[in-house]
């Protein structure tokens, strides 16, 4: 990778740590290089409103004034994009901690390295940089809508689910389509959900919204299969829209009318709605397994489940948050948490899915992982059914 146009800041009290630090980056390719002998002269060298703005900062743990945890926390409260590279004369145990707490602060860290560094270890770690995105010029503010014009909405039929495909790592092969729910709407295009949720929760008729997607995906997924194309359907839906007494007879009935199969339908449930003991929504989530519907824990791991409570659940698919997925490549906390995750699919003998694919180096990670499926902006964003045909074509051009 080229560097020589990255301004590094490399912050060690240590005369000789620091002089090797500089040797090394210099090797790399590094031009520009500022220094720092404590936490305080770090920060005011980030923070400095009149200063080129420093691209990679390499902290000593051992900072005196202000030591690198005060600094892990300061960099993300200055927001200033510098991303971090954290050195330490101690235990590799130790610096997992730091990476932990690092993201916990929500830090970019590109990652960790015991000393004695070694330009092997600092190469890798800078190979892990990638350019920060270009800034959004112009940001489009929609309404918030009312409850009212949300039902007239639906009521038009101006909502429609779009697709985001589902890959099987193991193939490149498409397995499935995940549905997130536009609104067409009249005078502001395609909206998105954080307009118009709010409205239908605050009312508790989610449920509109969702048999809303219910139909129109099943209608789409019936057309998909007359046209030969992968046509497995995945929904979010809430837990009170499936634990509505009528819910088994109205989707027996919703299958029935487009000449779909159970299996052709995945339900998403959020973790938080399966942390449950209630009996009843147990045998319906059961009764819908058993009638061949597939059912899936979503955002796993931002909830507070075991793997007693997950074995309880007739669940066929593990959905691995994006917060885990995106940056785990080259995170060893994230990698760790992710393995986990994967391993705990496994051992329970279901398919994983890992949401937030957004580069190839998380896709190859992922596969080295063993992981069943993957989604996410790398391999497609959410899209029209009528433009699924054509990307599926180039996609397996390219598989």
């Amino acid at each position: 990778m080229d560097i020589a146009h990255l301004h590094f800041l490399v912050a060690d009290a240590d005369t000789a740590q620091r002089q090797t630090l500089i040797d090394m980056l210099g090797r790399l390719g590094a031009t520009r290089i500022s220094v720092a002998l404590d936490g305080e002269a770090a920060l005011h060298t980030i923070e400095a409103p009149d200063g080129p703005p420093i691209d990679i900062a390499i902290i000593d743990l051992a900072l005196s004034g202000r030591d690198g945890l005060e600094l892990i926390r300061d960099i993300t409260v200055l927001n200033a994009g510098t991303r971090a590279i954290i050195t330490g004369a101690c235990h590799a145990s130790l610096l997992f901690s730091v990476e932990s707490l690092a993201l916990a602060y929500g830090l970019d860290l590109l990652g960790t390295i015991p000393k004695p560094l070694t330009s092997g270890h600092l190469e890798a770690v800078l190979s892990h940089y990638t350019p920060p995105a270009a800034p959004v010029l112009e940001r489009r503010v929609l309404p918030r809508f009312s409850f009212a014009e949300v039902g007239e909405g639906l009521q038009a039929r101006q909502f429609e689910p779009f697709f985001q495909p589902k890959i099987e790592l193991a193939s490149g092969e498409v397995k499935g389509l995940e549905v997130f729910a536009r609104w067409r709407h009249p005078e502001h295009g395609v909206v998105g959900p954080a307009a118009f949720i709010d409205a239908l929760e605050q009312n508790h008729r989610i449920d509109f919204l969702d048999w809303t997607m219910i139909e129109r995906s099943a209608e789409q997924c019936r057309v998909f299969l007359d046209k030969g194309l992968p046509g497995a359907i995945s929904l979010n839906l809430s837990a009170e829209t499936i634990g509505h007494p009528d819910f088994l007879r109205q989707i027996g009935v919703c299958t029935d009318r487009h000449g779909i199969a159970p299996s052709m339908l995945t339900f998403e449930l959020p973790e938080s709605a399966v942390l449950t003991n209630d009996p009843s929504f147990l045998e319906r989530l059961l009764r819908l397994r058993m009638m061949g519907y597939g059912l899936a824990v979503d955002d796993y791991g931002t909830g507070r489940s075991n793997v007693q409570q997950l074995a309880r659940v007739p669940f066929s698919e593990l959905k691995i948050d994006r917060s885990f997925v995106d940056g785990a490549s080259r995170k060893r906390s994230l990698a760790t948490v992710l393995s986990s995750c994967l391993g705990l699919a496994r051992s329970l003998d279901r398919k994983s899915c890992a949401v937030g694919v957004e580069t190839r180096q998380d896709w190859d990670f992922l596969q080295g992982l063993g992981c069943t499926y993957a989604q996410g902006h790398h391999i497609a964003r959410p899209m029209e059914a009528e433009r699924f045909p054509d990307w599926l074509a180039d996609w397996r051009q390219f598989f």
